[in-house]
């Protein structure tokens, strides 16, 4: 028999949800510790008092008793387990296991006792259930009957409202009602806060982040009271999970941050966390409204009746007394500014990132506080708006994902060094091993990898400058132009009976052949010109047509806008529009889930009203419509073309020169006007003449 039994996936109920956790027995305690929210629980092994072993919904369970009058019950073991923990529980505990039946007949007539801080309802001596007092809320009374009302778990799929119990009159003792008896055991364990006698001390109009708002702090022995201009919360001890005292960047203010499980509650919105501001600047004189015997009795020196000093420590030790936690600092950290904590952002909302000793916490809209412990891997991501920035992103072994951005690239060494240091997983650690301190060239690479749009434009500008070149160096510059040549060539193109020039005549025949080949190039740049197809008909929208959906983003969007003007005031359309695409891009797998499925939706019945539409005829007149106004600019196109070949071969264009307009520019300058526009009226009579015999159907279009 070792020193020790542990065993893994052990269930603890928790306000009607099972959280599992890890449980062990040792001589000296037993220390039970949730998976969920990392909270200790250890029993003293000399308080140990009671032990059974019961036949439970998750297997087996064990039901631990203490002298102090606290009830343990933890399910999960196997069949098998009950010889290994019987034996430990003789040798180290001197505790018997005792096998205790529970009663499953369903009967609702037996006997209610009142065992600690449970309420155990008994037929024929077996337990049929049992209910926590610390999980009622409220307790009313009737006639003859007593109303239970039970604390809400966020958790639960399924909760227990309430439980009503009927108290049948007593004959033996009319002194005492029945029913208040009942109602006295039930709140003298139950969870249920009233403000009694005087607060211990009192702490006026104190900053708040979360809830956001001035709150005046009442603390009494047992629960915190908030009180503000429009909400008030009451809050026991027995729901605060962790204290924080975390330095503000500025150096001059302290966030005090209390962690609660379950969450302070305001209508449909949770509160994990309660983040109080404070300027390091301000003191106060503090005495607590108690004796000076009872602080030392209470609080054993932790405390005194008069103190003095600043704020924030005032509060901290309060509360630290009260609630016997020990308070987070940061650990040794230190960023490039020097501060322990980085500048961040996180689900479109700027705050502040703390390395802690045992996990990280960001400050503070939401507050997020993750333990290494429960963290699968982390990376180093690039990041997505600027090149001078990083994303570190965290993923816990639930599954979820979280994002820290626009942290500046000088955190990146001391941040992958603490990680390093912690031995926490790191994603393509190979990568970033060798990046590790290297600002310059994290940034550089940033560069490259990123900035794709900047190399195209590079790569566009540098083959416009290729061309640019090749333009001015080659054969083609003004002093390269022969007047000549082009006569020929444009004498070849246009005139019908055309002769060679005379140096064709003197070249050979490689001369010949090139000309020829040129001939034919150029005429048929020329046909092309002339059978170039019309531009397509635009098409002509429907508009009787269903109207097309949604995609998830947009209707996400629609329904996010408002909410995130209301965060935002004073915020522009376009500075929405880039909030909106972070926060999407933020957003896990089960929330993109819903409005996709929304979306798909909205296709399938735009599909089906689409199908409809074109069943009924719709969409036909558009069709026509657009036939008819194809046909008209096709005729109008027609005429435009003959118009065009007139002007092209009647030299109506500047660009291209007849040849007797180039022969009498050589003339004087006296004559070459006349001569010109003479010559210039018969080619375009004998083109026309031409035209006409060559292509009736053109003519006939230019004399309608």
């Amino acid at each position: 028999m070792g020193d020790t039994l542990e065993f893994n996936e052990i269930y603890q109920e928790v306000k009607g949800s099972w959280n599992d956790g890890r449980l062990r027995f040792s001589k000296q305690n037993v220390v039970y510790k949730s998976s969920k929210t990392g909270k200790v629980e250890s029993i003293p092994a000399g308080e140990l008092n009671l032990a059974q072993w019961r036949r439970v919904c998750l297997g087996h369970g064990i039901k631990l008793g203490t002298s102090t009058g606290h009830i343990y019950k933890y399910d999960g073991f196997r069949d098998t387990d009950f010889e290994r923990i019987s034996e430990f529980f003789k040798a180290n505990y001197k505790v018997e296991l005792s096998e205790k039946d529970m009663c499953v007949k369903g009967w609702n007539w037996g006997t209610a006792k009142f065992s600690g801080p449970l309420l155990s309802f008994d037929i024929n001596d077996n337990t049929a259930f049992e209910i926590p007092l610390s999980n009622v809320s409220q307790c009313a009374t009737g006639k003859n009957e007593v109303t239970l009302e039970f604390h809400q778990n966020d958790d639960t799929e399924v909760s227990l409202m309430e439980v009503r119990f009927y108290v049948p009159p007593s004959q033996a003792d009319e002194r005492q009602d029945p029913v208040e008896a009942f109602a006295q055991n039930v709140l003298s364990k139950a969870d249920v806060i009233q403000a009694t006698g005087d607060a211990v001390c009192i702490f006026k109009e104190l900053q708040c982040l979360t809830p956001r708002g001035r709150y005046d702090i009442r603390i009494y022995p047992t629960f915190l009271h908030l009180h503000g201009k429009t909400f008030d919360y009451k809050i026991p001890y027995t729901t605060v999970l962790r204290l924080f005292l975390l330095p503000h960047k500025d150096q001059r203010q302290m966030f005090f941050v209390i962690s609660l499980d379950p969450p302070i509650k305001q209508g449909q919105t949770r509160y994990h966390f309660l983040i109080l501001l404070f300027s390091k600047e301000e003191d106060i004189n503090l005495t607590l409204n108690m004796s000076e015997e009872d602080v030392e009795r209470r609080f054993e020196g932790k405390l005194s009746k008069n103190m003095s000093g600043s704020l924030y420590e005032m509060v901290s030790r309060v509360m630290k007394a009260l609630v016997n936690r020990k308070i987070t600092v940061p650990g040794n950290f230190q960023g490039h500014s020097g501060a322990q904590c980085i500048t961040c952002s996180y689900k479109a909302s700027s705050g502040l990132l703390y390395p802690l000793e045992r996990g990280f916490i960001y400050v503070h809209k939401p507050p997020v506080h993750l333990r290494f412990e429960e963290i699968s891997c982390v990376n180093f991501a690039r990041g997505t708006t600027t090149t001078r920035s990083f994303d570190f992103e965290i993923e816990t072994k639930q599954g979820n994902q979280y994002t820290f951005s626009s942290i500046e690239r000088e955190e990146y060494g001391k941040l992958f060094d603490f990680v390093n240091a912690k031995k926490l997983n790191i994603k393509n650690r190979g990568f970033k091993e060798g990046m590790k301190g290297k600002i310059d060239e994290y940034s550089d690479s940033d560069d490259d990898q990123h900035d794709a749009y900047l190399e195209r434009m590079k790569a566009e500008g540098k083959i416009r400058e290729e061309g640019n070149d090749s333009d001015e160096s080659g054969g083609e510059s003004d002093e390269s132009f022969n007047p000549g040549e082009e006569d020929d060539d444009i004498a070849e193109e246009y005139d019908s009976n055309a002769s060679a020039s005379d140096s064709s005549e003197e070249g050979d025949e490689s001369e010949d052949e090139s000309a020829k080949k040129k001939k034919a190039k150029k005429a048929k740049v020329v046909k092309e010109k002339k059978e170039r197809k019309p531009r397509k008909e635009k098409k002509q929208k429907d508009t009787g047509g269903p109207k097309r959906p949604m995609s998830a983003y947009m209707l996400w969007l629609n329904s996010s806008r408002e909410r995130i003007k209301s965060e935002n005031p004073g915020i522009s359309i376009t500075e929405i529009s880039k909030k909106a695409g972070e926060m999407w891009r933020q957003l896990g797998k089960d929330e993109k889930e819903e409005w996709e499925t929304k979306a798909g939706e909205a296709k399938r019945q735009y599909d089906k009203l689409k199908k409809e539409y074109t069943e009924s005829g719709g969409g036909s007149t558009s069709k026509k419509e657009s036939k008819k106004s194809g046909g008209k600019k096709d005729e109008k196109k027609r005429k435009s073309a003959g118009g065009d070949k007139d002007r092209e071969r009647g030299g109506g264009n500047d660009s291209f020169k007849s040849r007797e307009f180039i022969e009498t520019s050589e003339e004087s300058s006296s004559d070459s006007d006349h001569k010109s526009k003479s010559k210039r009226k018969k080619q375009e009579s004998d083109d026309e003449e031409e035209e006409a015999v060559s292509t009736p159907a053109s003519s006939e279009e230019e004399s309608d």
